[in-house]
């Protein structure tokens, strides 16, 4: 770990944070940086991501938790509609399991 990055996390208030963080990085582009981010937003419908922007997204979850999230196997675990309703929540959850998952052993 870069010893700049903050410690990593596996709870919810810090995954939260930390995705915020990437979103908003990711919202810049757009000029929408100062978008309210929280569980129940919607990354379709709140933020109006592009699939371009998950892929985005999926690099910099890679930079932050390394091989522990997967986030393309995330999504292919989901049907078309359960992608355009995704939540940060729901995100947020996934990513805490798997930082677990993978502290367990």
């Amino acid at each position: 770990m870069n010893p700049t990055e903050p410690e990593v996390r596996a709870d919810e208030e810090a995954v939260l944070a930390d995705l915020a963080r990437m979103l908003r990085t990711l919202l810049e582009e757009y000029g929408d940086d100062d978008a309210e981010i929280g569980m129940s937003t919607t990354f379709n419908r709140d933020l109006e991501l592009e699939s371009i922007d998950l892929v985005t997204l999926a690099g910099l979850l890679e930079e932050r938790y390394g091989k522990r999230v997967n986030f393309a196997e995330f999504l292919a675990g989901m049907e078309f509609d359960e992608i355009i309703e995704l939540t940060v929540g729901r995100l947020v959850e996934y990513v805490v399991w798997s930082l677990k998952a993978t502290e367990a052993g």
